[in-house]
């Protein structure tokens, strides 16, 4: 069998609701010498019936069905068993442009400097309408400098789904870390960037879908603490420490990051990076983000939109938090 150029890598679990329109688009890009890879981890639902379907019609599609191992092991999978040097990421809820594989090859091929290449993306809501966003938000990063300046002023790096990867490039870092759960894109990304250029094309070549029951609404707090100590890994490598993160299966608890890193505050730093994204999480104020929140405040922490956070627990239906942060601010605020 000859390589394609491209391996696409998707992993999916109980995804039947927007499955067959992310393979759909798939199947009908410009450029069509890729296989597609679609691993189904242990999916409950009418998943693994879609992806079967659609692998009798196409030979391009090579099912992967087993039990469920989660995200990362997946990812992980599926860029070993790729045939092709490149390897494009897709998630089952999103939808890929026509033109998208043709552009991002065609810019690596032309800059084999650039080892992960992604695009900037149209946000959709799960019908399919435009999703509201941010006006004043920075758009994905362009060239590798911009990509550098991004990671030191915590803006957005890449579109995980919308991204296109070397994979020896990848394999040489090892891969996925399974340290860091809900947010392994990001540290993926921190790492590469010591030994590659990474940007995005500065075009929406992917409709990336928001949803109540997507990973990053479900698990806010995990997924903002992982970043944190991803970012100060990072930074340990950059300052030409021993990065301690690097053999880790999950990361402590914050308590013990200190020890983790080896000197004090580190705890204390990674709440201060998370608290002030809790203030706009309905799930982060209602999972541990809260007492994140309240342990951050009691630290000395910024009080900068905190009575407004009051108000939103209120219009959230958590009295009780509510009136928990509203005693917590005033018995700071006393103590200052």
């Amino acid at each position: 069998m000859s390589c394609p150029a491209i391996s696409v890598a998707m992993s999916v679990y109980n995804g039947e609701r927007f499955l067959a329109e992310a393979i759909r688009s798939l199947l009908s890009q410009s450029f069509a010498d890729f296989e597609l890879l679609i691993l189904d981890d242990g999916s409950k639902d009418g998943t693994r019936a879609i992806v079967e379907a659609f692998a009798a019609q196409d030979a391009r599609i090579r099912p992967i069905i087993r039990e469920n191992r989660g995200l990362i092991i997946s990812l992980n999978q599926l860029i070993a068993e790729s045939r092709a040097p490149i390897i494009a990421r897709m998630d089952a809820d999103d939808v890929c442009m026509p033109a998208r594989f043709e552009r991002q090859l065609a810019y690596l091929a032309a800059h084999p400097e650039i080892g992960v290449i992604g695009s900037w993306c149209e946000d959709i809501d799960e019908h399919g309408a435009p999703w509201p966003t941010n006006p004043n938000q920075p758009r994905h990063p362009t060239s590798h400098a911009d990509f550098l300046e991004a990671i030191d002023n915590g803006w957005p790096l890449l579109c995980h789904p919308a991204v296109m990867f070397r994979r020896d490039l990848v394999l040489s870092v090892g891969g996925y870390h399974s340290a860091f759960k809900h947010c392994e894109d990001l540290d993926l990304w921190l790492r590469l960037a010591s030994i590659t250029q990474i940007a995005s094309l500065p075009e929406p070549l992917i409709r990336y879908r928001h949803y109540a029951d997507q990973v990053s609404s479900r698990h806010a707090t995990e997924q903002q603490i992982g970043a944190a100590v991803a970012k100060l890994a990072y930074t340990e490598r950059l300052a030409g420490r021993d990065d301690p993160t690097a053999d880790l299966e999950q990361l402590p608890p914050i308590e013990q990051l200190d020890a983790l890193f080896g000197r004090d505050g580190i705890s204390r730093e990674v709440r201060a990076r998370v608290a002030p994204g809790i203030l706009y999480s309905k799930a982060g104020l209602r999972d541990e983000g809260f007492d994140l929140l309240l342990r951050y405040l009691g630290e000395g922490g910024r009080h900068d939109g905190m009575w407004r956070t009051v108000l939103r627990l209120i219009r959230f239906g958590e009295p009780g938090r509510a009136m928990r942060l509203a005693t917590t601010l005033a018995s700071t605020l006393a103590v200052g």
